[in-house]
């Protein structure tokens, strides 16, 4: 019941709201017809977000009532044509979405976006990171990269521990890796995007492995054999890890430099990894026209996390994309 729980977002949202916790006001739109109603509850600038995704798929800012109509047509499209493994629903190959269609609509948040990596243990928290996400592109919030340990102040880290901890148990979770999404916001402090019960995808493992020490699969499994999590974690990081998605600076087709491009980039001084999305020949989205196609990660590591991030933004802007 946790589970299926944290997996509902509008779910989510009014347990949170019972428990007088934290959370965006929202509303569900079962057909156009609640628009109206959805507008009047939410106001502007909204999101609307199908209540059970992955990786901001169907998820789009609706700035004004005129463009809401024609925002939830987007979403709802992305949802019978995209699934996880075609986000962008460039492969044509007749595949049938795997994405829910119910979707909802609730407050457009502001501020830092964050992640709260959480262990459970036996109902203990044994432990919790904070890592910093960069601005997604808006209006499809697509992620663009992500930087740990954490460049906010000490202060505001552990609010969000303690508010992600208090999400926690109040949805009845009490076991495994979490992953809290936030947004520590100008005027209401923190504030729940999701929950996931379960470890964050992308570099999430690699980022808290790197920088703490700490291996949630490892951790993950130990929860579920009944076995005790306790890792240890180290006073100061290890090291400081910046990352970044690569979005499709435009829509089109990736040509043969693409090899070469990665291959340049992996070879640079304090580059981790570059993990591509892409071969030659694949058709790719670009922001005007859709959610964005990722076309590689790039990891970096640095003595102290501002200069990694700085450094992994430098490379990404300079990173070339052969499309055509």
């Amino acid at each position: 019941k946790a589970i299926e729980c944290a997996r509902d977002k509008h779910a989510t949202r009014k347990c949170l709201k019972d428990n007088d916790l934290p959370t965006p006001s929202s509303c569900m739109i079962y057909s156009k017809e609640d628009l109206p109603m959805a507008a009047q509850t939410v106001g502007f600038p909204a999101v609307i977000k199908p209540i059970n995704g992955a990786a901001s798929l169907g998820v789009v800012k609706v700035t004004s009532p005129e463009n809401l109509l024609e925002s939830y047509e987007k979403v709802t499209e992305v949802l019978k044509t995209c699934s996880v493994s075609d986000p962008n629903g460039t492969a044509k190959s007749g595949e049938v979405s795997d994405l829910v269609t119910e979707v909802m609509m609730e407050q457009y948040l502001d501020g830092n976006e964050v992640d709260v990596d959480i262990i459970l243990s036996d109902g203990k928290v044994t432990y919790a990171k904070v890592t910093d996400n960069l601005p997604t592109l808006e209006p499809w919030f697509n992620e663009t990269g992500a930087v740990t340990p954490s460049l906010l102040p000490e202060s505001k880290q552990e609010e969000l521990i303690e508010v992600s901890k208090k999400m926690l148990k109040a949805l009845g979770l009490t076991c495994g890796v979490m992953h809290v999404e936030l947004k520590y916001t100008t005027t209401n402090g923190p504030q729940l995007i999701e929950v996931n019960s379960r470890m964050g995808g992308g570099p999430v493992r690699s980022m808290n492995l790197d920088v703490w020490g700490v291996d949630l699969v490892e951790e993950h499994l130990m929860t579920t054999v009944g076995l005790p999590s306790l890792p240890p974690v180290p006073e100061k990081p290890i090291t400081c890890i910046g990352q970044y998605s690569v979005n499709a600076v435009r829509s089109g087709v990736v040509t043969e430099e693409i090899d070469a491009e990665v291959e340049k980039t992996r070879k640079l001084p304090n580059v981790k990894s570059v993990e591509s999305f892409v071969a030659a020949g694949d058709r790719v989205v670009g922001l005007a026209d859709g959610m964005p196609s990722w076309i590689c990660d790039i990891m970096v590591e640095k003595d102290n996390a501002k200069e990694a991030l700085a450094y992994v933004e430098d490379l990404a802007s300079g990173f070339k994309q052969p499309i055509v």
